[in-house]
């Protein structure tokens, strides 16, 4: 947290958030939905996928970009696997359908391959394999944004890739393994809080047209004032992949999975595309079907402890597995606040009130 940061009780801003969904026409219960799934984003510690979000979401409606109150369709079932179309809805919205569908599948069956196309930004995708954890199931789940050229291939300057998202759930006895990244060496979306006061970016997080490497956010949006939206098709450089060619190659397997795959596009070539759309291939698996549950937690569990107990380079900073990060910051945000940005939260202010939300006092 940052020395200029706003801490925001969870509730209030949550409640905040919710208002300003619902005076741009959503329902109250898609304006919670969304709400609660943005404000989960920052709980987590995932700030880049959180209520930063909120101007550009606004914008995007506005725009008929996203369509409010859409229902997810079935383009093809055939069982063990789905397609489904999300209509361009909010992502909050119809990727929580489609996920509850391949989840309530995969109980029935023992597994499930879903493939959801259309859908808006669906926000931080490790809360759509909580939802399958909280089913008892496992989640693998490969995400694209089509109409998204944001990140360079490895060894290239010029734009090739979405950011790309994968997030695995594994569910044991003693809490859940939730793995969450992008395969680009920053989210978009930490690009997007950098620029608006928030946590610097890695040192060559970006890449200018001529290689020179950047940590500055206008080689990504190009100029623009501090409070006001950020356009990345203005800027000329590129996000690195993470992990030079590993990284770069997720992603392209990202890309083919779930955009070509699933028909949702793949991040490029752009011609004349307005809208962005997310693509996501989900895998659901029950360890109830799939063999014997006991022993795979036994086996899960034991091995947990053995990679916890290794010894760390740091004395104060233990071995972690993924998803305990993000329960700390849970825990710690909800008792003291969710840190945002001071200009974050003044562009948050500007949407709110240019759509007649009542701001709490004090905010």
């Amino acid at each position: 947290m940052a020395a200029t940061d706003i801490l925001i009780p969870a509730p209030v801003l949550e409640g905040v958030i919710t208002e300003v969904f619902r005076h741009a026409g959503c329902s109250d219960k898609e304006s919670a939905r969304i709400s609660n799934h943005l404000v989960g984003a920052n709980l987590a510690g995932h700030d880049s996928h959180g209520v930063v979000r909120v101007p550009r979401y606004i914008e995007w409606l506005e725009a008929g970009y996203i369509i409010k109150g859409q229902q997810i369709s079935v383009v093809t079932d055939g069982g063990a696997f789905v397609l489904l179309d999300g209509q361009y809805g909010f992502g909050q919205t119809v990727a929580e359908q489609a996920t509850q569908f391949a989840i309530k599948r995969a109980l029935e069956t023992g597994s499930c391959i879903m493939g959801l196309r259309n859908a808006s930004h669906i926000g931080r995708v490790g809360d759509y394999s909580e939802m399958a954890l909280r089913a008892g199931l496992i989640a693998i789940n490969f995400v694209n944004v089509g109409g998204s050229v944001l990140v360079a291939p490895f060894g290239g300057t010029e734009r090739r890739f979405s950011t790309a998202p994968i997030s695995v759930g594994v569910p044991l006895p003693d809490g859940p393994v939730v793995l969450d990244f992008a395969t680009s060496l920053v989210a978009e979306g930490k690009v997007l809080v950098a620029s608006n006061g928030g946590k610097p970016l890695p040192e060559g997080a970006l890449i200018e047209r001529d290689g020179r490497l950047s940590s500055d956010p206008h080689t990504l949006y190009g100029p623009y004032e501090a409070v006001g939206p950020r356009n990345a098709s203005l800027g000329t450089g590129a996000i690195r992949a993470f992990g030079d060619h590993k990284g770069s190659g997720l992603a392209l397997i990202c890309e083919l999975l779930a955009g070509a795959l699933t028909g949702s596009a793949t991040s490029g070539p752009v011609k004349e595309r307005a809208r962005i759309t997310n693509g996501m291939l989900s895998i659901m698996l029950s360890p109830k079907h799939f063999g014997d549950q006991a022993a795979f937690e036994a086996a899960g569990r034991h091995y947990i402890a053995w990679v916890k107990e290794c010894q760390a380079a740091d004395p104060a900073a233990p071995v972690l597995i993924p998803g305990e990060p993000e329960a700390k910051r849970r825990a710690e945000r909800l008792a003291q606040g969710v840190p945002l940005p001071q200009e974050a939260w003044a562009n948050i202010r500007a949407t709110a009130v240019r759509l007649g939300v009542t701001i709490p006092e004090g905010l």
